[in-house]
């Protein structure tokens, strides 16, 4: 090998070495454990300079649970469950599955209601296109594709905060192209939620949905967000998982902090509240 030869082939190792990298190109180095602050400082920053440019100032949340199936699925699910039980009638994992069929189908009325909603709040938002009252959501399946589809078909816009999870999660197809952003840190997507949210409607859901309930709730009790209404969709369901009444009761909380949320029974009422919260008409 030549002098030049050994030369030209030693600068490409150099090139090709990791330290060559443009910092801002080498993904090594920004998934470092030390650059977890930028990284925090990013998912921060780029949703948000995002909605500036789009000119959207405010946002009614909907969260809920991802298993709120529309009806067509949960029928499915309860033929399924029907054909077990008449193949093995004392099966104890098949009666289990005609257990959770039943109320998964009982619940796909959620499913048309929030759809109903996102409708409602998104005809509001046809009418003034003033970037305020935009639809958010998880952007998942079940009550977060009810709302974003809801607002699909109204015409409307609506966003999605996706995260990045062990299995795969995948955009419902009703959001708006260009308002759907992933994140890989639940709580810069906590923050985001609740960073323009003018209403926050939680519809019936599992630990996710509660997660994020009572994160807002927190805040509200320690006078550390906006005052928004916080609504229940459903008193029946939340009713039958949370005794609020006890925690005030046993002195963990104040009686006031009962008046932090209220209940709602129908889209129509959920929207309601919202315009009399904010004081307008629609």
């Amino acid at each position: 090998m030549s002098d030049k030869e050994a030369s030209d082939k030693r600068i490409q190792e150099i090139m090709d070495h990791p330290s060559y990298r443009l910092a801002y190109m080498d993904q090594d180095f920004i998934r470092g454990e030390d650059l977890r602050p930028l990284r925090l400082e990013m998912e921060l920053l780029k949703p948000e300079m995002c909605l500036d440019s789009l000119g959207i100032k405010s946002t009614v949340v909907v969260f809920g649970g991802t298993q709120v199936a529309p009806r067509e699925e949960g029928e499915a699910m309860m033929a399924e469950a029907k054909a077990a039980i008449e193949k093995s009638p004392d099966d104890p994992s098949a009666k289990r599955m005609m257990i959770r069929a039943e109320r998964v189908l009982y619940k796909s009325k959620y499913y048309e209601e929030c759809r109903e909603f996102a409708k409602l709040v998104t005809n509001h938002n046809k009418q003034f296109h003033d970037g305020e009252f935009i639809i958010k959501t998880g952007g998942g399946p079940g009550i977060m594709e009810a709302a974003n589809r809801g607002a699909f078909e109204a015409g409307g816009q609506s966003m999605a905060l996706n995260i990045t999870l062990p299995f795969e999660q995948t955009p419902n197809s009703y959001i708006t192209p260009g308002m759907c952003f992933q994140f890989n840190y639940f709580a810069i997507r906590k923050m985001h939620f609740l960073l323009r949210a003018k209403a926050l409607v939680c519809f019936p859901g599992g630990f996710g949905t509660l997660d994020e309930l009572f994160t807002t709730l927190t805040l509200r009790q320690t006078g550390r967000m906006q005052e928004i209404p916080i609504i229940l969709y459903s008193k029946e369901y939340w009713d039958g998982i949370i005794d609020f009444q006890f925690l005030a009761d046993e002195g963990v909380i104040e009686d006031s902090h009962l008046d932090l949320f209220q209940y709602t029974n129908s889209p129509q009422e959920t929207w309601d509240v919202i315009k009399d919260f904010h004081g307008f008409e629609a």
